[in-house]
């Protein structure tokens, strides 16, 4: 029995680039704060003092997840059609959404997903860094 590690890497996207996708998820993910775990994002609060202004003190780190946004939406655009396909699959699989024994299944789903909507699709994923991490694991074994 011939294990996925003794082969050649068989994907168009790189094992590395897989790698730089799943650190600028992880940066774009840790920049979302966490001050709004508790559902009461859009409540405003007054203590009675309608004329004290309220300063954003998170204006650096918003402009800053803006960057890491901008630059992982960019990164994705600039994939091939094949490369784009399989960052979704990889995704897909770290999800559980398919097996990796179903490799070829995920990357046919993949390919018929709309082009122009990747960064956007993959962006929405809650756990993006973390699918496609499992997904990498996964389909290098």
């Amino acid at each position: 029995m011939q294990h996925r590690a003794d082969k050649e890497w068989e994907l168009s996207i790189g094992p590395d680039t897989v790698r730089l996708f799943i650190l600028k998820a992880k940066a774009l993910s840790a920049g979302v704060s966490d001050d709004f775990a508790d559902g009461n994002e859009h409540e405003i609060e007054f203590d009675g003092d309608g004329h004290d202004l309220h300063q954003h003190d998170g204006l650096a780190e918003e402009e800053s997840e803006d960057l890491t946004e901008r630059e992982l939406r960019e990164l994705i655009g600039d994939l091939n059609v094949d490369e784009a396909a399989e960052l979704i699959a990889l995704a897909w699989v770290g999800r559980g959404d398919y097996d990796a024994s179903e490799w070829s299944e995920a990357l046919g789903a993949a390919r018929q997903r709309p082009r122009r909507q990747t960064a956007k699709y993959l962006l929405g994923m809650p756990q993006l860094a973390d699918w496609l991490e499992q997904g990498l694991e996964a389909v290098a074994e």
